[in-house]
């Protein structure tokens, strides 16, 4: 706990020290990412990449991380160890310089790190800031130096007989902090240490530290750091750990870099040997750079060196695993590094493929090769080094460096196309094998798009999710339930005055829907209208069609009393009975029959009139007839309905809707005779073969009775 005896002792030093640390502790969220294990193991990777930059500078060959069973993690290694002097301008040792100030350290002068995994700066203050003790050790000129700090604030924590504990008296620096010596070591031997236990007050309660993370983490900093040798040490004894049972030790060190990496991460059979493309560029940026005589940082453009190293490798699988770093830090977001990466692949290899096009078999015809089809079984190892990379956020998971991309995919362009290019014959054919599997990539994307999109066209519609034009009932009841397909929008309004809401559905059609007699079954999928009629009806298509699922009862085609409205009823009829068949066979269609005339009748004596409604020009007449003998009479002209539309909601219901004054028809086959024949007519009439149908109507013109034709 704090020690402060009297409110005098907490100085103005407390909060010269506190005053930026202290906004890391309100909003942890903005530096770690979150306060559970994510974020405990995010202040982990801060301090194990401080010690990783040292290796990458060359200074550190062994780093070593120890969990402790107390909770606590110690991150140890051989480098320079951190600078003990007092820093100019800032009157503070390196140590507490490091652990206290954010956006200070080698890192941002320009002369420590010519390429570091920290953007900011401020991961160990940071990691400083969320731990509830934070103990550092340095050694350096044959001595041992220590500093404690305390949610951030140093000072020296009073362990009793040698046991580091958070919860040890802690008494925290007033006039002035000290570096202190703890111990001797040879002269020539130099590291750092750093032991921390993470503020319970920050971070929740089952928040630990993952084995298997750590391992992967460290796995691949092995990888990519040749020669670097990486220990982790776990003294926990947590079930499901390989230290479950006691002291585990594990040390990771490879030699063979990002070509070792590749191969590991690679675990199918190989289509092509593992390629090494290095490369490197230069590119200027604006920075804040450290003037020494103005004491400040001034804006300067500055021009960059960036090494690239890239190992890949095409398998016979379908997976692609690519792993992207920026100064050894993992991206797990990509970036401008990865994006160049894809890039200059993708370009690279569609002017291979355009230029093998006759050998490889392709036509103009031939969609160009995309991103996935040259990716695919394809495994990588993406690497990038240069200075103050500029990431999305303190969690480094995604590169923002624009530059960056240019300088992979020139890279990767020259140096792949040359390996590519190579005239030796294994080449050659290594070559040949890959933009061949490349090649059969996107005939069998193409292929697998197309299987998918009618599919997923055929499942759309029998599925239960309804087109937002229909108008359902609420009855479930199948035994009562109507759909009535009715004819464009204007008699959709009318008629959803004049239904029964109850048990009549409306589902409008726009037009005349598709001749699907002609049609081939990707276009039936494409076309919205026998879609809708397909969704709506709910029993599913062709042999498919379950009549027993179907949602209602009757299914009425209500269209108009006219030529254009008997050919869309045709359309309809040939739908119902091509892909709908068992519906038709069970006497479940229907055709409305709307009235073509309105006689008004005038009343007499006082009473009131009434309307006469005639289906035929012989009923009309005899309806007439029947009047003049009766010595009625009635309003000239007579209506002559041309569309549903013209009547209002009472005059639909009236003669077309209501189950008690309507007249409907019936669609029926009753044998198989009947079916052979609707068969033939079908073909016939509404069928692809033009010439059987002129002859039929050449052959039946004298039959046919001039008088019917409405026109």
């Amino acid at each position: 706990m704090l020690d402060v005896s009297t409110n005098e002792a907490y100085t103005a030093r407390h909060l010269q020290v506190l005053e930026g640390l202290e906004a890391v502790r309100k909003r942890p969220g903005m530096y770690v990412g979150s306060t559970d294990s994510r974020g405990l193991m995010h202040c982990l990777w801060e301090i194990i990449d401080n010690a990783v930059d040292e290796a990458l500078e060359g200074y550190a060959s062994s780093i070593v991380v120890t969990l402790f069973a107390d909770g606590s993690v110690q991150v140890n290694d051989d480098g320079r160890g951190i600078p003990v002097d007092i820093v100019p301008g800032v009157g503070l040792s390196g140590v507490e310089t490091v652990y206290t100030k954010l956006h200070a350290g080698g890192k941002f002068g320009g002369g420590s790190y010519t390429a570091s995994g920290g953007l900011h700066g401020v991961g160990a203050s940071v990691v400083n800031a969320l731990s509830e003790r934070l103990d550092v050790q340095v050694d350096r000129g044959g001595k041992t130096y220590q500093m404690q700090f305390h949610r951030g604030e140093p000072g020296r924590f009073e362990d009793e007989k040698s046991a580091a504990s958070p919860h040890s008296r802690f008494v925290p620096f007033t006039d002035g902090s000290e570096l202190d010596v703890v111990g001797k070591v040879a002269r020539k031997k130099t590291g750092t240490r750093v032991r921390y236990w993470a503020d319970p007050e920050i971070f929740s309660a089952d928040a630990q530290f993952s084995y298997h993370e750590l391992e992967d983490r460290v796995r691949q900093t092995a990888f990519l750091i040749p020669g670097l040798g990486i220990s982790i040490i776990d003294e926990r004894g947590l079930p499901g750990t390989p230290g479950a049972e006691g002291v585990h030790k594990e040390t990771f060190h490879y030699e063979g870099g990002t070509v070792d990496f590749v191969d590991f991460l690679a675990t199918d059979p190989a289509v092509t040997d593992s390629i090494h493309l290095v490369g490197s560029g230069t590119f200027t940026e604006n920075a804040q750079v450290f003037d020494k005589e103005s004491g400040s940082l001034v804006t300067q453009e500055v021009l960059r060196d960036c090494d690239v190293d890239i190992a890949l490798r095409w398998g016979t699988g379908y997976e692609t695993r690519i792993e992207t770093f920026v100064n050894i830090i993992r991206t797990p977001g990509g970036g401008s590094h990865q994006t160049g990466f894809e890039q200059g692949l993708i370009k690279l290899m569609r002017s291979m493929i355009d230029s093998n096009s006759r050998r490889l078999k392709l036509t103009a015809k031939d969609p160009k090769i995309e991103k996935d089809d040259v990716l695919a079984g394809l495994s990588a190892v993406v690497t990038v080094r240069f200075p103050e990379p500029q990431f999305e956020g303190q969690t480094k998971e995604i590169l923002g460096t624009a530059a960056i991309r240019q300088i992979v995919s020139g890279v990767v362009e020259k140096e792949l196309g040359e390996v590519l290019s190579s005239p030796k014959r294994d080449q050659k054919t290594e070559t040949s094998r890959l933009l061949e599997k490349i090649v059969a990539e996107m005939r069998a994307r193409v292929a697998a798009r197309m299987h998918k999109e009618i599919s997923r066209r055929k499942n759309a519609l029998e599925s239960s999710s309804f087109p937002a034009k229909l108008a359902d009932c609420r009855s479930e009841d199948v035994e009562r339930t109507e759909l009535f397909i009715v004819e464009g929008d204007s008699a959709l309004g009318t008629a959803r005055l004049a239904r029964s809401s109850e048990f009549q559905a409306l589902l409008p059609i726009r037009g005349k829907i598709l001749n699907v007699q002609k049609a081939s079954p990707a276009e039936i999928l494409k076309n919205a209208e026998v879609a809708a009629i397909i969704q709506v009806v709910g029993a599913g298509s062709g042999r498919t069609f379950d009549v027993s699922a179907a949602r209602y009862g009757k299914v009425i085609m209500m269209t108009d009393a006219d030529v254009d409205g008997a050919h869309i009823r045709t359309l309809l009829l040939t739908l119902f009975f091509r892909y709908m068949r068992p519906l038709v066979e069970a006497g479940r269609v229907y055709a409305a029959v709307p009235p073509l005339h309105r006689i008004e009748v005038a009343g007499s004596g006082g009473k009131k009139g009434r309307f006469i409604y005639t289906y035929s020009e012989e009923e009309l007449h005899s309806e007439l007839r029947k009047l003049e003998r009766t010595g009625k009479h009635y309003k000239d002209p007579i209506q002559r309905y041309k569309g549903l539309g013209e009547m209002d909601a009472h005059q639909l219901a009236e003669t077309t809707m209501d189950p008690a004054h309507r007249t409907l028809r019936r669609i029926q086959m009753e044998d198989e005779q009947a079916l052979r024949e609707a068969e033939h007519v079908f073909e016939l009439l509404m069928g692809n073969d033009v010439a059987p149908r002129r002859d039929f109507i050449v052959g039946h013109a004298d039959n046919v009775d001039r008088d019917r034709i409405d026109a």
